[in-house]
Parts: C-alpha cells; sequence; structure tokens
C-alpha cells in the first residue's frame, strides 16, 4: 500500500467513525481488519493530522474537598473535577482531562515516567498534547491483560504516551496475571522484565489508577481474571480493590495470599521511591480502594470527582471516629 492509499483509507475510516458514528466492529467488518487494527488506525489518523479533535469544556474543580483531602491524607496535591449528572464515560473523561492537566505541569526532558492501565489512564493519555521534550522514557509497569480493550493495555497507553513527549517507551513482555506463581517468579526473574521494574522504582513520575472489587466496574473482571464467585470470596477475605493489580485491603496493604504472588507488575510499596506518584480513578464504587490507598500514603497526586472524594473523606472519618471510640 503506498503512503497515498495508506491516507486514504486512514480518512475514510475516521469519517466512518467520527462523522458516520459506525463502531470499531462495524468498520472492521467492511474493510476486513480487527476491531483492534481499526482502533490502530484511527490512533494513526489523530498522530497524522488527519483527524483533529479540541474539547473546550471548562474543568470546574472543588477547592475546598481538594483542601481537605490534602490534610487528611498529608498529599502534595489533590485535583477534584465537579460532579455532575453526566454519565460514567463522561465523568471520567473529566477525571482523564484534570489528570492530564495534573501530570503536564510535571513533565519536563531528561525524565522516566511509568504508567499501568485501565480506563482511566486511557482518558489521562487520550487528553495529553503533544510536548516536545527530550530523553523521556515511558515504562509500562503492569503486565497486559491480553483479551481486555487494548486501548486500555499498558503496552498501548506506554506507546502513545511516548509518542505524545517525543520519547522512547519500554513494555512488559508478560501477562499481568499468569496461573502460578513459581511462573510470576520466573517471569520477574527475566533479564529484560527485572530491569524494566527496576528502571521503574527509581522512576520521576508514576501514572497508576486504582481498581474496585466492585465486579461491575473491576478492570480485573472485566479482563477475565476474576469472576464474580471470585470477587465474593476476596471481598469476604477484606479484599477492597487493587493498586498496579495486587489486591490490597482497607488500609492499603498488599494482602498475603496467592492471587498476589501471580502478579507481573511493579509492586505497590516499590511506589514509594518515585519522585511522584499520580492516582487517577473515580466514580463512587472506587471510593473504598481509594481510601485504602491513600491511608498506606502511596500516593503524592489525587485525581478524582466530587462525590468520591466527599465519600473517602466519610470512610476515612468514620474509620477514625471508630478508632477514638
Amino acid at each position: 500500500m503506498t503512503d497515498d492509499e495508506r491516507l486514504d483509507l486512514l480518512g475514510q475510516v475516521a469519517s466512518w467513525y467520527y462523522e458516520d458514528r459506525l463502531d470499531q466492529r462495524e468498520i472492521g467488518a467492511r474493510i476486513g481488519r480487527s476491531r483492534s487494527m481499526v482502533s490502530r488506525l484511527l490512533t494513526e489518523a489523530r498522530d497524522r493530522g488527519i483527524v483533529e479533535i479540541r474539547v473546550r469544556l471548562p474543568l470546574r474543580t472543588e477547592r475546598h474537598l481538594e483542601e481537605r483531602l490534602v490534610d487528611a491524607f498529608g498529599l502534595g496535591q489533590a485535583h477534584v473535577v465537579t460532579h455532575t449528572d453526566a454519565d460514567p464515560d463522561t465523568l471520567i473523561r473529566r477525571i482523564g482531562r484534570l489528570g492530564a492537566r495534573s501530570v503536564q505541569g510535571r513533565l519536563r526532558s531528561a525524565m522516566t515516567v511509568t504508567i499501568g492501565w485501565g480506563a482511566s489512564l486511557h482518558r489521562v493519555v487520550s487528553a495529553m498534547p503533544e510536548v516536545q521534550l527530550d530523553d523521556v522514557m515511558v515504562l509500562q509497569t503492569m503486565g497486559s491483560v491480553g483479551d481486555g480493550d487494548p486501548e486500555v493495555d499498558g503496552a498501548d497507553l506506554a506507546r502513545t504516551l511516548a509518542g505524545r513527549l517525543n520519547g522512547d517507551f519500554r513494555t512488559l513482555a508478560a501477562p499481568l496475571i499468569v496461573d502460578r506463581p513459581e511462573a510470576a517468579r520466573s517471569l520477574l526473574q527475566d533479564r529484560t522484565i527485572a530491569a524494566t521494574l527496576a528502571m521503574a522504582e527509581r522512576a520521576d513520575l508514576a501514572i497508576t489508577g486504582i481498581g474496585s472489587i466492585d465486579s461491575h466496574v473491576s478492570g480485573l473482571v472485566r479482563a477475565g481474571y476474576f469472576d464474580e464467585t471470585a470477587i465474593e470470596r476476596l471481598r469476604g477475605i477484606g479484599v477492597v480493590g487493587d493498586v498496579m493489580g495486587y489486591l490490597i485491603d482497607a488500609h492499603g496493604r498488599v494482602l498475603d495470599i496467592i492471587e498476589n504472588e501471580q502478579v507481573i507488575a511493579l509492586h505497590p510499596d516499590r511506589l514509594s521511591g518515585i519522585g511522584t506518584v499520580i492516582g487517577v480513578a473515580g466514580g463512587i464504587a472506587k471510593a473504598a480502594a481509594i481510601t485504602a490507598t491513600l491511608r498506606a500514603g502511596r500516593l503524592d497526586v489525587l485525581v478524582t470527582d466530587a462525590e468520591t472524594a466527599a465519600a473517602v473523606l466519610q470512610m476515612h472519618q468514620s474509620d477514625d471516629l471508630v478508632k477514638v471510640g
């Protein structure tokens, strides 16, 4: 295919998607390509300037909630977008834009950035403008989800973010969760994987999501790692969510359970060596997991929405009152 033919294809795919509102599977059927290939073509169309997306809606934030979060958890900063009656996808887009703004304020040349995976981080990366920096390295710090949506997978996010920052990237050639602890230990000792994670421990900036144990919003459930029965069992032993794929309790501690021995990712305890850790997560179903992560002191910056922020503060205050009582 010549470059002109490639441009024609990109233009046609973009027109079907953005103007005719066809979904990616319908477009894939028309051109004889997979849905993931259509996703990559749309990304290429944006990267090559065929598609220009401009959203100018103002981001209203809640200063009083931001200040309370900073005070309650010793954060460097908190960014809380005003909660509206918008649908969940619109809300997460706004959180992503606010997260991108927080990331932009910390970017510079000659730095290393790590990124996890998930819908929130996909929105952060999608909202990032192109920034001409030098000597930037972006690292994938959680194994890939395989059967999940490639747009929210860590490898694609690392690649896309590196492109926006004029940088290089490294991915983890491994799944996020394997079937046996011995397999996980072997992969974590692999020279390339170990070197990438060692670099991540000394990174300047980390961008992470926070997962819920709620089966309706859990990325681990959507990726096929846990079913409803497993979720009920995990909830019964005190799991409230996950950070970097590791299951945590209400105090943010990584639980000593077999599921956490099967994860290929940077361990949450290693986040402490990173210059700035930005957590991006929203939605009331994630309040318990966000509260736990904040209690463990794993974040320097939190980006969320007002309803979730209020629930986090209420949970934290209620726990403090129980301790005093």
